[in-house]
């Protein structure tokens, strides 16, 4: 069918909707009244003809038809907003806009202060909101515009439409009480195994890296609790008798916060971290994301690798 038959502008209405899965949000954000927003989609469904947004428990739910047509649009739309934005050659410091970045509590620590500052500097009118990645890809969000930027060091297997820049690499250390009664002066594999251990888990599974890493030693570690956060074990292990076994940068602020930490390095032999942003093509060329994914490497201060 000829594209004069088509209302494009119906293609940001679903990317809207997709986003949202609410139609008072939906038509809030597209400064519209409901019944607009009902009239335009009821023309959607006509385009397309497939009901594609459905009735459900808590908004509207997807139709099999809309998840599989959602990465295009989602292009679709990144492309034309790109188009007019370098057409129109809005300067970055006039621009408004919202970037959503996934990640973990201890990267927001020792990355924001420092970005949220170069923003407001260059871009005053961008706002940066982050969002527990909860230990993997926020892969859905990424392709449907609700995560710009995902910054971790564990994830894997990235379809071809993403890209990654390497920030920075991590060893793993071990902190515990300087006058932890198990380790003393000495602190090797053997006292490790001894120790009751407290481990960050984002997902619940307590079988963590060093877990297997130990298992294929015929070892097994005692670990007492699983921590939904980086920052708070380190606090419970000054004022215990667990130890933790933590990155470089959770260690450094660790002991910059509390007095009585001591740090070892792994016992175990492990392999490095290695913390990437990722990113969807749909991104890759817009301006405002690739000045705020530019400064968190500059931040992070690391040699990147783009893909």
């Amino acid at each position: 069918m000829n594209i004069r038959n088509r209302d494009i502008n119906l293609l940001y209405l679903f990317q809207i909707l997709y986003q949202e899965g609410l139609a008072s949000i939906a038509a809030e954000r597209l400064a519209i009244s409901q019944p607009a927003l009902s009239h335009r989609l009821n023309k959607l469904r006509k385009e397309f003809d497939d009901p594609l947004f459905v009735r459900g428990i808590k908004g509207l739910v997807p139709t099999p038809k809309a998840h599989a047509i959602a990465p295009q649009i989602s292009r679709l739309v990144s492309e034309l907003e790109h188009f007019y934005q370098s057409e129109l050659d809005v300067p970055l410091d006039k621009v408004k806009d919202v970037v959503h970045i996934y990640t973990t509590d201890y990267m927001e620590s020792i990355l924001l202060p420092k970005l949220l500052s170069e923003i407001q500097k260059t871009m005053p009118f961008v706002q940066i909101v982050t969002h527990n990645t909860q230990g993997k890809l926020p892969r859905k969000m990424l392709e449907n515009g609700q995560c710009d930027i995902a910054i971790a060091g564990f994830y894997s297997d990235l379809p071809s439409t993403f890209y990654q820049q390497k920030l920075k690499e991590e060893r793993l250390n071990v902190l515990a009480r300087k006058d932890h009664p198990t380790i003393g002066n000495k602190f090797n594999l053997e006292t490790y195994l001894e120790c009751k251990h407290i481990v960050t888990t984002l997902t619940g599974d307590l079988n963590g890296v060093v877990d297997k890493a130990l298992s294929l030693m015929g070892k097994q570690r005692n670990v007492i609790s699983g921590i939904s956060s980086f920052m708070i074990p380190a606090q419970i292990v000054s004022q215990s008798d667990f130890i933790l076994t933590c990155l470089d940068s959770v260690a450094d602020q660790a002991m910059d916060q509390f007095a009585n930490l001591q740090r070892f390095s792994s016992p175990v032999q492990l392999a490095t971290v290695n913390v990437f942003q990722i990113w969807h093509e749909r991104t890759q060329h817009d301006a405002i994301r690739a000045q705020v994914r530019k400064m968190i490497h500059s931040i992070l201060d690391e040699n990147g690798i783009d893909r």
